[in-house]
């Protein structure tokens, strides 16, 4: 540790719970590692405080020391948002150990739940009152409230109820000199000013630390019904989407994957099936829920069965069971994991307008594969909302390493080029973290940094809030 370091846990000792100061190694060492395993960070302390006020104290010791905080909750950044500096400088603040729901008003829809509360363990807790957090990701088995807040998560179910941001009706968070920000009331109307609630949703731990947040929940499903269709391009798919949109509001998620992510599934993923009999180039994944008697069943076959006779759909089925439904779902959801363990990729989760992303998919995927030769580019994800995962996967036989060390930022620089100049965003849902800083100052507006360095300096004056990560560092005035 550093004497600052070591002053810090000296100062803390008298005033937080043994449990809560962790310095052995081997406890702290899978917390430096981020889920893609492509940072590695060193935290000689790492914090895990129960209480409230025991973050408060910690993050007045650590701005009195000059120590930075890295918060994190279940570790499933996707770009290294949560990763401390391989530095040592810094010390985690692990919020798991805040996992209590400390209300769920099923009457008024709303639950409060604090940092380190498991996506999933909420999804069980709203179904158990009548209810439903409409929110869900392939991470809800280890992912947090805390950290879904500080990303402005998103997932398979934007389509219908938007970003984490949109079902977010308070926050309690510590700001970086230790006071307590308390604003979980849900109010829905309240003119007092600068919204600190909104600025610290996607903030990805960089203006305090979300202890706790008071969310929306919707009514519970009385029926849903999954389909499975195959389309012959992403155009398609779109057009299918409208043919939905216009018949009812019923879908509640239309996800869109190529022939290769169901492919890379089938040969990574136990017991995975392909649910169509033939192969296919584009496939899509659609569910209909229903809170009331209307038959989501009906509603899809009302859709599908003439777009199947005009010709937009190659082929299509309905899951007859739930065991059938979830089995639909999971290759979805192993995709990332599949595509993972089918070699490395430059991977980018980017947004698009909606009508722009069915030719932007294919477009950018011919771009990259004549820019690249043995590449292999495509997307998949979330079509409705204008958010894909798009992949360019080294050519066969690449070295992992030195191709994501060496090839992957060039591939990245090009296809963030691609997507600013069709008016998009290169962070959809994932956040900026580390992994896109330099981009992110790169390809946006002097404005748009110059503002996010003025918040950051004017709330976390001494630097301490999860350094390096979504504001890029100002230039020394020595370099100007």
């Amino acid at each position: 540790m550093t004497p600052a370091q070591t002053s810090l846990v000296d100062a803390l000792r008298p005033i937080v719970q043994p449990r809560a100061i962790v310095t052995d190694r081997d406890a702290i060492a899978p917390w430096e590692i981020d889920w893609r395993k492509r940072w590695h960070g060193r935290a000689p302390i790492m914090f895990e405080p129960r209480t409230v006020r025991e973050v408060q104290a910690i993050v007045r010791a650590a701005a009195a020391a000059g120590v930075p905080l890295v918060p994190q909750g279940g570790n499933t950044s996707m770009v290294g948002g949560a990763t401390p500096p391989s530095s040592g400088d810094a010390a985690l603040l692990s919020l798991r150990r805040l996992n209590a729901i400390r209300a769920l008003d099923a009457n008024a829809g709303l639950a409060v739940a604090e940092a380190g509360v498991i996506l999933a363990d909420l999804h069980a807790a709203a179904l158990s009152a009548g209810r439903r957090f409409p929110l869900t990701l392939g991470a809800r088995g280890s992912a947090t409230i805390g950290g879904l807040v500080s990303t402005n998560a998103g997932g398979t179910q934007v389509l219908r109820w938007g970003t984490m941001r949109g079902l977010v009706a308070g926050i309690e968070a510590v700001l970086p000199d230790g006071t307590l920000y308390d604003g979980l009331s849900p109010l829905k109307k309240d003119n007092r000013g600068y919204d600190l609630t909104q600025l610290l949703i996607g903030a990805e731990g960089t203006l305090g630390i979300v202890t706790a947040a008071t969310l929306r929940l919707a009514p519970a499903i009385r029926a849903r019904a999954v389909a499975w269709a195959a389309v012959a391009s992403p155009i398609e798919a779109l057009a299918l989407l409208r043919r939905f949109e216009a018949a009812g509001d019923l879908i509640e998620s239309f996800e869109l994957l190529p022939a290769e992510s169901l492919d890379a599934v089938l040969a990574h993923v136990p017991d995975a099936r392909a649910p169509l009999a033939t192969p296919h180039p584009w496939h899509v994944l659609i569910e209909a829920v229903a809170a009331d008697e209307q038959p989501p069943e009906a509603f899809i076959e009302r859709v599908l069965g003439p777009a199947i006779e005009d010709g937009l759909v190659a082929d299509a089925t309905l899951a007859t069971s739930e065991r059938q439904a979830d089995a639909f779902w999971r290759i979805r959801d192993s995709i990332s994991d599949a595509e993972r363990a089918t070699g490395p990729a430059a991977q980018h989760d980017i947004s698009v307008p909606v009508d722009t992303m069915p030719r932007f998919m294919v477009d950018a995927a011919a771009a990259c594969d004549a820019r690249f030769p043995g590449t292999r580019a495509s997307g998949f994800g979330h079509l409705g909302d204008g958010n894909v995962h798009f992949h360019v996967r080294a050519p066969a036989g690449a070295d992992r390493d030195r191709w994501l060390a060496e090839e992957a930022p060039v591939v990245s620089r090009f296809v963030n080029d691609l997507v600013v100049a069709v008016g998009g965003s290169i962070s959809a849902e994932h956040g900026i973290g580390q992994m896109k800083i330099d981009e992110l100052e790169r390809l946006s507006s002097p404005a748009r940094i110059a503002a996010l360095r003025a918040i950051k300096s004017a709330l976390d004056p001494l630097g301490i809030m999860n350094p390096g990560k979504l504001v890029p560092l100002a230039p020394r005035v020595a370099d100007q």
